[in-house]
Parts: structure tokens; sequence; C-alpha cells
């Protein structure tokens, strides 16, 4: 191992600069395999047949493939298009069409095809549409139960304006991850969520964790958000949202 950095310049020539920093290998659990594998390709056929979409692919997430190959995929449902345009999403904007009626049930066959118990389904932002979108999220969540005896249903969201009626919607649902991502701070909102609001995702969160709190918990909804890291967020806004949440 060379004790000097090499980078690569414009040309795509080696250079070297002086420092005292050895490169180091990634370790293996960094890495993913650019092969999908059996799992990965019968993934993609359960999906391709029913012409399903996925956040994997629209999002262009690095992991799919890794993902794929242990039979795993968060479905995306209601179109690839979305009424907002955040700039860190991949996503799609632009014109948005109705809804597939269908979908539901495809995301239940695509599922118990692929042996899935626990299922993740998802969506594009739909400010067009009168509930949100959340109706469709509803036919997901009952047609994977009636499909797959004893599967867990997670879905992940949008925040339905902050409309309550179209979150509680989806709480009567009884989804067993009920997961809103919070995504960024405060501070950042306005040029990664520019559509979105951060107390109006906190609200939507804190409804979903009354609902939980009042519900047996051999009948628990558990409540889950994320975020990302790396946008210029700094540790104190971190602290803070973490506390927040």
């Amino acid at each position: 191992m060379r004790s000097t950095d090499e980078i690569e310049d414009g040309n795509g020539a080696d250079q070297t600069r002086a420092s005292g920093w050895q490169r180091q290998r990634l370790p293996g659990w960094l890495k993913m395999p650019l092969a999908a594998g059996a799992g990965g390709h019968a993934t993609a056929t359960a999906l391709k047949d029913r012409a399903l979409k996925t956040i994997c692919e629209e999002a262009r997430c690095p992991n799919r493939n890794h993902c794929w190959s242990r039979g795993t995929a968060t479905f995306l449902v209601l179109g690839d298009r979305c009424t907002r345009s955040c700039p860190f999403c991949s996503v799609r904007g632009g014109p948005v069409g109705p809804p597939d009626e269908d979908e539901p049930l495809k995301v239940a066959e695509a599922a118990l095809e692929l042996g899935l118990k626990h299922v993740v389904v998802t969506s594009v932002n739909r400010d067009d549409l009168p509930d949100q979108g959340s109706g469709h999220f509803v036919r997901c969540i009952e047609e994977i139960r009636r499909l797959i005896a004893g599967v867990k249903v997670e879905v992940l969201t949008p925040d339905f304006r902050g409309r309550e009626v179209d979150i509680d919607r989806v709480i009567d649902a009884r989804p067993d991850v009920f997961n809103h991502n919070i995504e960024t701070v405060p501070s950042l909102y306005i040029k990664t969520r520019p559509g979105a609001r951060y107390r109006r995702s906190l609200d939507l969160l804190a409804r979903v964790a009354a609902a939980a709190d009042a519900t047996p918990d051999r009948h628990r909804m558990w409540v889950k958000s994320g975020l990302m890291l790396g946008l210029g967020e700094q540790q104190h806004e971190v602290r803070s949202l973490l506390e927040d949440l």
C-alpha cells in the first residue's frame, strides 16, 4: 500500500499528493453486489408481470439488488409521478394519472408469489386526489391481509397535507407499522421539502402514536420515522429533532 493518497485528475490520470494517510479498503458490509441473483430476478419478474413499481427503482436506490436478492422490495403505489418535487428525491414530477384500481390486488398477489411475510407499501404524494391517496393505502392493507395469512404490513405514507380524516382512515386500517419520514431538520425544509411542513409531519406522527398507545398490545401498531443526514444539518439540530420525535 502506498504512503501517498492517489487521486484522479479530470483527464483520468492518477496523481499523488503527499500525506501520511493511507487509503483503506472498504469493509465488506459497505459493498453491495451489482448482480441481482436468483432472488432478485424472481422479484423483478413478479413486479414486471403486474406492471408494479417500487421505490427502489424510482428513487434509484443503490442497494436494490441486495434487497431484491433476498426477496424484499418496497412497493410504490399510486403511480410513479409525484405532485411535489423534492430536490433530494429521484422520483419524477409532472402530470399524474388516475390510480390503478386493481393495484392493491396486484401488490397482494406479488407479495404472495414472493412469499413475503412483511410487506412495505409506500406512495408518491397525490395532492390532486380528494383523499390524498389514503383510501388506496387502506385497500392495499386489506388485500394483502386477505391473501396472506399472518402477514405484517408496513405503510410509509406521505403527510396527506395534514388532513386528519385521511390520516385516521389509514390508522383505522391498523397497519402493523405506520411509517412517516420526518426527513430532515426544520431549517432545511424550504430547501429540501418545499411542499411539506416540519410541524405537519410531527403532528401526523403524534396522532398515529396516540392511536397506537390506545391499542391493546396484542394488536399493537408501531410508529416509525426516518431522516437523512449530510444535507448541511448541525448536530444540535439533529438532537433537537430526535427530542421532538
